[in-house]
């Protein structure tokens, strides 16, 4: 009888253990206020900052600021690679880098790149040279990445204004980490987009999330949560600030001033249309290659 107690008690301590190890070996899930979520093997608190660690050791991570991290959650499974398969399609996998090395790669890139010292400059700079609202192009980076200039989507969209590769490369993007080349790259998509769309700004966010394909599938706004959800935000994002700007305009105004402040608030669908002569300089929409991040 007693040393089928002890045999118990071991069995418990085994199973404890077992259970320990399940919990520290698993992956978990940040999931951000952007919709974003981010695979990763442990995380740390610095400060103001969660260093999120994809690989298990420790060599690749992705520094988000604690502020954007909606919460956390268990990472599904991943299934093993089943070794029966054949055809072209095991080929292809066999040919391309692992999603997960790929990954390292551009979170590798990723920690290189310094902060920008100022990205309003560099919103401004971008916005002027392609005529968009300031503003509008700060919702667009603060919905996308939550303005972390290292930030990289699991679909591979990479920056301030996650362009993913292929975009990046048609806009002449050499590094979408660098915050210069990134947001002017990204105005001039986004631009672009309104061009394609006669200015109709909420068409032309739904293409900047999920693609233009997808818009013009559709007829406008796909039926995605993740697409709605990231219109609306950009929207209510701008709206509130130019309705601060205007409160702000109106408090600083002499009470018997009659003239109108020179800054006037866009409205949701519309963006600054170009002169004619401009609009024959723009240059074609670089295709259908910004898809869902």
């Amino acid at each position: 009888m007693k040393k089928a107690i002890q045999i118990g008690q071991w069995a418990v301590v085994i199973t404890l253990l077992a259970a320990t190890a399940v919990t520290c070996s698993a992956a978990d899930t940040a999931v951000l206020r952007n919709g974003f979520s981010i695979r990763h093997e442990r995380r740390r608190v610095i400060g103001t900052i969660t260093r999120l660690y994809v690989s298990a050791d420790d060599s690749s991570f992705v520094d988000v600021p604690t502020a954007e991290i909606d919460h956390f959650e268990a990472a599904p499974a991943e299934a093993p690679p089943d070794p029966g398969k054949t055809g072209s399609a095991s080929r292809l996998q066999r040919q391309s880098p692992a999603p997960s090395q790929s990954r390292t790669q551009l979170q590798s890139q990723a920690k290189s790149v310094q902060p920008v010292p100022d990205l309003n400059e560099v919103v401004r700079a971008a916005s002027g040279t392609y005529r968009l609202d300031p503003d509008l192009v700060t919702s667009v980076i603060r919905a996308e990445s939550g303005f972390n200039v290292r930030a990289v989507s699991p679909k591979g969209a990479q920056g301030l204004m996650q362009l993913m590769p292929q975009t990046a490369s048609q806009l002449g993007v050499q590094n979408a980490f660098d915050p210069r080349a990134n947001v002017e790259g990204g105005t001039r998509y986004l631009r672009e987009l309104l061009e394609r769309y006669d200015f109709d700004l909420i068409k032309a966010l739904a293409a900047y999330n999920a693609g233009p394909q997808r818009v013009e599938q559709y007829g406008g706004v796909p039926p995605y949560y993740e697409t709605k959800a990231y219109v609306a935000r950009i929207v209510r994002d701008f709206n509130k600030k130019k309705l601060a700007a205007k409160a702000a305009n109106q408090s600083a105004a002499p009470k018997t001033s009659s003239v109108k402040s020179s800054r006037t608030s866009v409205p949701a669908n519309k963006a600054h249309k170009p002169t004619p002569q401009a609009q024959a300089k723009a240059s074609p929409a670089p295709g259908e290659q910004q898809t869902a991040q």
